[in-house]
């Protein structure tokens, strides 16, 4: 525990006696370990943002914030395990726009993540790019959408994971923009960069992360930001939405939750922290290198996010026909 926050927990237990009132569990969180369960595997864009936020925390709180991957098809299971456990702010959840996502691809989702989870703070917000071959001819968002218009069905568009969140930004692009053209899913990124290289597809909706290596190589032309503010990490590049394709927005993020039931001073004392390490410059810059911009929320705001998105994704799914499981 460092001497600042041994002080200022000295003196709210001196207040506390001074008034006559026994010290609230709260008054010495965290004075254990705090789990951080990640619906994610180790090594992307969730984790390595995750364990920077983590780090931070357990130097602020004298504690250490511990990750735990728990990746599973659309975070069932690192929700069941934070649902399982005691509501007391020492088992939190990643959450992450995905899940907003995955949620309306299921007849029955198996977990009520909008009452049986609490929101803290969001992490950061991150957007997919619309890339072309460099060498092609689609020099802009405009030159694909003409293209798409003038041969209805003919242009493809890569993606990796059916129904994943890249997957469902490409579907809602070609609503959005009003074309014709066929969505094929691979695997992995790297899979879809070859077939963007090959012209097998003309497009690649990814996020910037698994992207930036073949950007800085120029193999890759980045056209648009598939949300509705230009990113930091480019900020020079425009929105697809500031290019024509009106009200597209499929902006993504992560954020912090806990058990429903954790005391509210609890996840106050989380927000408030997190909103401190969120504004840190030199995490903001370990961010933006991600691909990612950095800003924390009230459990509010994150809570409005998740609803609308699964409202929106919804649409996207019905009338992509897309089918539930």
């Amino acid at each position: 525990m460092t001497k600042r926050t041994a002080a200022r927990r000295g003196f709210l237990l001196a207040l506390l006696l001074i008034a006559g009132i026994s010290q609230p569990a709260w008054a010495e969180y965290p004075d254990r370990p705090v789990k951080i369960v990640l619906p994610l595997g180790p090594g992307g864009v969730g984790d390595i943002s995750a364990r920077i936020v983590a780090d931070r925390l357990g130097e602020k709180f004298g504690q250490r914030f511990i990750i735990e991957n728990m990746p599973g098809v659309a975070g069932i299971a690192a929700s069941r395990s934070v649902i399982a456990a005691p509501a007391d702010g020492y088992t939190l959840l990643l959450n992450t726009g995905g899940i907003a996502a995955s949620i309306p691809l299921f007849k029955q989702f198996p977990v009520d993540v909008l009452n049986d989870l609490t929101p803290i703070s969001s992490l950061g917000f991150f957007d997919c790019l619309l890339v072309t071959n460099s060498q092609s001819d689609y020099k802009t968002l405009g030159d694909f959408i003409q293209a798409a218009k003038a041969n209805p069905g003919k242009l493809n568009i890569g993606t990796i994971s059916a129904g994943g969140a890249q997957n469902l930004t490409a579907n809602y692009f070609k609503q959005a923009a009003g074309i014709d053209v066929v969505i094929i899913p691979f695997k992995t990124t790297p899979e879809t960069i070859i077939a963007l290289m090959r012209n097998d597809v003309q497009m690649v909706v990814d996020f910037y992360a698994a992207l930036a290596g073949n950007l800085g190589d120029d193999k890759l032309r980045a056209v648009a930001w598939a949300g509705m503010q230009p990113s930091p990490t480019l900020p020079n590049l425009k929105t697809a939405d500031s290019q024509g394709v009106k009200g597209f927005d499929a902006t993504s993020w992560n954020a912090i939750y806990a058990k429903t039931g954790t005391p509210p001073a609890i996840v106050a004392t989380l927000n408030k922290a997190i909103q401190e390490v969120l504004g840190d410059p030199a995490i903001k810059k370990k961010f933006l290198g991600l691909g990612v911009d950095a800003r924390s929320s009230t459990p509010g705001e994150i809570d409005a996010k998740m609803r609308s998105d699964i409202q929106k994704w919804a649409a996207v799914i019905e009338s992509a026909g897309i089918p539930k499981q």
